[in-house]
């Protein structure tokens, strides 16, 4: 008996040390030695025009080495830095669009200190991904992309990047969440972890152990800029079918079924007969629609969309988008206490430069084009904006007479985070109006030079309000 008791405690004591035989005993210097060469740093330049006043300071003062990227005639020149990381020897680089956007210049910066000219293969605001790729005459070192989904709170994970412009860093944590909705955009599914992540990670891969890419860190909560260990990266599940697009095609094609959507309530749940608490309610579809010619009306509640269960209304939205375009898909509803079956066809949703969406057409219903070339969205303070179009009204619901630039996004752990929404619409900065992303750039600029606050008139839901706005991100 005392024999049995014995071998029984042996095995109790040997089951965590069998639990914990993923970790090695000597640290995580050999994943380091293997995954680091992959991982790059991205420098980017920016011409920034109309911003005549930047004062320039004299040779040989102590102020002297402010005068750096300023050009003489106006203008600046600014530079920022970001992580990358490689996924085939031929030079194929994923990174964070906010990283790159509106750069006139990239440069990819290996670990052994090798540079290379970057080419933007395409991008996707939608979910803050893009792909570069670079000529390197030679086979490039890569990591693979593994399956997000098998990730679990308290796995650990590495994220290695380029911090501060340090160069290459790592740091280890473990998931601390899955499924994190921080109000990024409609794809919202973040993984959470304390590993730290600071300015200049963002673009960078989180591994798991196994060295597979599980996400791209994306984003931080912090007061203070610094990482306070709340962390995002955006999981593979979202990337890897973003990234395939683009390397295929050059941009992102997007299924569209044309309804607007909400999670579950019980006023919702009441209407529709229904006595369940998952799925999403339908409140709003668009005229001529692919959901309207399906028969699907306001107030239906999706239970199943194309066999797949629906656990609320960002999950049906992840689902209609990566849906095939031109495929015709079951969707299960509750309408008035009665389940049924409709078929929609699914169509393309184009999207605009800024991540709104825009329904793609055959006819010359579509946006009318920039005249001057420029762009129709961007990045001021940390706020992602972009120039009203019709679908952009649509989405959000502004009246044809508001004029100004809409807020699509405010960048997490950014200093005006919480001050303004998706749905906001900048009408004026101080008393200059801001119609154009041209515009808005140049008050930004001036601000900028003394990180002066600046105060926005805002149009919400059709109230008129006033924000303070500190210029920097």
């Amino acid at each position: 008996m005392r024999a049995i008791l014995s071998a029984i405690a042996v095995f109790v004591l040997a089951a965590p040390a069998l639990a914990q035989s993923r970790l090695p005993a000597e640290g995580f210097a050999d994943l380091n030695d293997r995954l680091s060469p992959a991982v790059v740093n991205i420098a980017t330049s920016q011409r920034v025009e109309g911003i005549e006043d930047l004062p320039r300071f004299p040779p040989g003062s102590p102020m002297e080495r402010l005068n750096e990227g300023q050009e003489e005639g106006g203008g600046a020149q600014i530079t920022s830095l970001g992580s990358g990381f490689i996924i085939s020897p031929d030079g194929v680089v994923v990174t964070n669009n906010h990283v790159v956007e509106s750069a006139d210049a990239i440069e990819v910066i290996l670990q052994n200190g090798r540079r290379y000219e970057a080419t933007v293969v395409g991008r996707d605001p939608a979910t803050d991904i893009a792909v570069l790729r670079v000529h390197a005459g030679q086979q490039l070192p890569y990591v693979n992309m593994g399956d997000s989904d098998t990730a679990r709170v308290g796995d650990i994970v590495l994220a290695i990047g380029n911090p501060f412009g340090l160069g290459g860093s790592l740091s280890v944590g473990v998931v601390s969440a899955r499924n994190r909705n921080i109000d990024a955009g409609r794809y919202d599914d973040f993984i959470q972890t304390d590993a730290a992540i600071n300015r200049g990670n963002s673009g960078g891969p989180l591994f798991n152990t196994d060295g597979e890419v599980i996400g791209v860190n994306t984003a931080i909560v912090s007061p203070t800029g610094a990482s306070v260990g709340v962390g995002f990266a955006t999981p593979t599940s979202i990337v890897r079918p973003v990234v395939d697009q683009i390397v295929r095609f050059g941009d992102i094609r997007r299924g569209w079924l044309g309804v607007r959507l909400a999670n579950i309530n019980r006023a919702a749940a009441a209407r529709a007969g229904y006595d369940g608490s998952t799925g999403a309610v339908v409140t709003r579809i668009t005229p001529n629609g692919p959901a309207a010619r399906a028969g699907l009306r306001s107030g239906d509640i999706v239970l199943r969309f194309n066999g797949q269960e629906i656990a609320d209304s960002r999950a049906l939205t992840r689902m209609v988008g990566e849906s095939e375009v031109g495929a015709n898909v079951v969707v299960d509803i509750v309408r008035d206490g009665r389940r049924m079956q409709v078929t929609a066809h699914i169509e393309r949703l184009e999207e605009t430069e800024g991540g709104g969406a825009r329904v793609a057409r055959n006819d010359d219903s579509g946006d009318t084009p920039r005249r001057d070339g420029g762009p129709r969205g961007g990045r001021i303070f940390g706020i992602a904006l972009s120039e009203l179009d019709a679908s952009l009204r649509e989405e959000f619901q502004i009246e044809p007479d508001v004029q100004g630039l809409v807020v699509l996004a405010v960048d997490v752990g950014a200093e005006n985070e919480g001050v303004l929404r998706a749905g906001d619409v900048i009408e004026a900065i101080g008393a200059q109006r801001t119609d154009t992303i041209a515009a808005a750039r140049a008050i930004a600029g001036r601000a900028a030079i003394g990180e002066h606050a600046v105060v926005a008139r805002i149009n919400r839901e059709g109230g008129v309000t006033y924000r303070r706005l500190q210029a920097r991100s």
